[in-house]
């Protein structure tokens, strides 16, 4: 026999809520058909973004062969392999401190802030640094966006690399110190190998994060180096095209592939 407990838990699952089905799958269709049909004109051999008229690759030729794309794109690439390898680097260190450093003075103050980035809107985090840089002189071209990219990917390759620490069994880093192993060897033969699962998974959320910003990259860019999410926006602005569409929809596929990496790495 059922409990009140019981019937009301029940009745009280978000899950069976009359009608919440509906709402969830128009959602879901509001969200994703717009990429879809983005995605579908892509592949449209005529001139109009918006009327169909056969299959054709031709807009992905074109895209490919575009001398501004290529430019484009591989400043983002360059920008975001670098600061992709700097914010690892930099949230590595952070989560052994914060993991495996024991309880010290700041610990909640220094967490806070390197999660900082997360919670401060996007807008003002680009502001606050385009200022930052005009008030120090600071006009290194690519590097104010590396440096800018990376203090906002930190936080992103922090949290999968801190969750596998903390997941992790301290005995067996314990064991390696017991046979002799020194802080260097242990971290590199033992910590390292078993964080590696977080590594792959924050590295490429941080690549994602950085490929893909256009505020503070539209912000902070100087003349001379444009990213692809800004390359797109300058073309967005004379009207959506299949080229715009073509371009959209690789990107797209790059941050599903490395999305899926993300997620079958940290599932390791």
């Amino acid at each position: 026999m059922d409990t009140p407990a019981k019937n009301s838990a029940r009745r009280f699952r978000i899950g069976v809520f009359p009608g919440f089905g509906v709402w969830t799958v128009l959602f879901f269709v509001y969200l994703y058909v717009p990429i879809l049909i983005l995605v579908f004109f892509s592949f449209n051999g005529g001139k109009s973004a918006t009327v169909w008229s056969e299959f054709s690759l031709r807009w992905y030729q074109t895209a490919f062969n575009n001398a501004d794309i290529q430019r484009a794109a591989y400043n983002s690439l360059v920008i975001a392999f670098v600061s992709t390898g700097i914010a690892v680097v930099v949230a590595v260190l952070a989560a052994l401190v914060t993991s495996r450093g024991g309880e010290f003075r700041g610990k909640s103050l220094a967490y806070g802030t390197i999660m900082l980035p997360l919670v401060v809107p996007e807008i003002v985090t680009a502001v606050a640094t385009l200022s930052f840089f005009a008030a120090l002189g600071i006009s290194w071209g690519a590097g104010n966006l590396i440096i800018a990219h990376t203090v906002f990917c930190i936080p992103f390759a922090y949290l999968p690399i801190r969750a596998r620490l903390e997941g992790m069994d301290s005995s067996l880093e314990q064991a390696a110190l017991d046979l002799y192993a020194n802080e260097w060897r242990t971290f590199w033969f033992v910590t390292f190998p078993l964080i590696m699962p977080g590594i792959i998974s924050g590295a490429t959320l941080s690549f994602i994060v950085s490929i893909d910003n256009f505020i503070i990259s539209l912000m902070v860019a100087e003349p001379g180096v444009t990213t692809l999410p800004i390359y797109i926006y300058s073309l967005v602005r004379l009207g959506v095209t299949p080229e715009v569409n073509a371009v959209s929809t690789v990107m797209l596929m790059i941050s599903i592939v490395f999305v899926a990496i993300s997620y079958i790495a940290g599932k390791r």
